[in-house]
């Protein structure tokens, strides 16, 4: 005969159950509520929601062409723009590992055709987390190193020349060779004659859609905004970079410590920690990494939140051209996902 214990103990197991399962639904249906919205934004793209090696979420939502109406699906390939700049820190640490780069010498030992007397005073250590004040490179600093924060594409465009001086390669063989360590198949530094399944980018003005034409990368922005990557392989990336599997423990902790001071709007209205291409910021307790990329028709937001080993992927083939609509989906995905018990449990 089955006890009152053991009843009462099953009742109270399938209650909770019940709930969480109720509350998982109940996430995924915001989620699935917002990209539908049409005002006033409309979502293109993919999301992938990723806790411990599992998808909680994923779904393709809009078009790879929008002419064409041609579904776009979860392995399409997308610009990830900004969130480039990530591999690029990635590589000058390994060269760093090589003993081939001091991260606190001045940049002119490495790109001795820098004329500005600032070359000699500027350190890579400050292109890495956008403390060096170079707004030009004819021009003078903006500010003294190391004394402000501005964020750009110049200092990232610096230390792919770094890294190709220093190891006598490319940064596309560099970048290349890496994403084949890491099985990261479906990623490659954009081409305009290899764009395999990239799909298009678009300017949005009030859910109207102009397709991009021609994109902005090139061989010398490459390091700055140049991956092409999907949302499966940004989960691979994140595994690989936050688990210890890319860098030495030390060249991680550099990386992925606060060395300077933001803001930006996804991750919060106050300043926060900026490490080496990557944010450090915090939400109901939880600390969490990222960053977010955008231009050419494209938005992507890619969070890892350690304590929860969770991925938060956002690509988007569309940018609004309104700056205040900017990562509206994504930020909207983003505290939904932070008031779940996702995230909740592993404070």
């Amino acid at each position: 005969m089955i006890s009152k214990k053991i009843i009462s103990a099953f009742l109270i197991f399938s209650f909770t159950t019940n709930i969480f399962s109720q509350t998982h639904k109940n996430w995924q249906n915001k989620i699935d509520s917002i990209i539908q919205i049409e005002t006033p934004v409309h979502f293109n793209g993919v999301i992938l929601i990723n806790k411990k090696g599992k998808t909680v979420y994923s779904k393709a939502f809009g078009f790879s062409e929008i002419e064409n109406k041609t579904p776009i699906k979860m392995n399409d390939q997308f610009e990830i723009m900004s969130n480039t700049k990530q591999i690029t820190s990635v590589l000058v640490l390994k060269e760093v590992e090589k003993g081939k780069i001091n991260l606190h010498a001045p940049i002119k030992k490495y790109l001795p055709f820098l004329k500005q007397t600032w070359a000699d005073s500027v350190t890579v250590h400050q292109l890495l987390n956008h403390t060096h004040g170079i707004v030009d490179v004819e021009k003078p600093l903006v500010f003294k190193p190391g004394t402000d924060f501005k964020y750009g594409n110049l200092s990232n465009i610096l230390l792919g020349k770094i890294v190709e001086n220093v190891s006598k390669k490319t940064y596309r063989e560099l970048a290349a060779k890496l994403f084949k360590q890491l099985k990261m198949n479906d990623t490659f530094c954009y081409s305009a004659s290899d764009k395999r399944n990239l799909v298009f980018g678009y300017i949005n003005k009030e859910n109207k859609f102009s397709k991009v034409e021609n994109s902005m990368i090139n061989d010398e922005n490459l390091p700055a905004d140049g991956v092409i990557s999907t949302a499966h392989d940004l989960v691979i990336w994140n595994n690989q970079l936050h688990k210890g599997k890319i860098l030495s423990a030390a060249s991680y902790r550099l990386m992925v410590s606060e060395s300077a001071k933001s803001q930006h709007d996804v991750f919060g209205k106050e300043k926060m920690g900026y490490g080496y291409n990557i944010r450090i910021a915090e939400t109901n307790g939880i600390q969490y990494l990222g960053h977010t990329g955008l231009g050419d028709g494209f938005s992507s937001l890619n969070i890892y939140i350690p304590k929860a080993d969770l991925h938060i992927i956002v690509l988007e083939n569309q940018m609004n051209d309104n700056s205040d609509l900017f990562y509206y989906t994504e930020k909207l995905i983003k505290d939904i996902i932070f008031e779940t018990e996702l995230v909740k449990s592993s404070r």
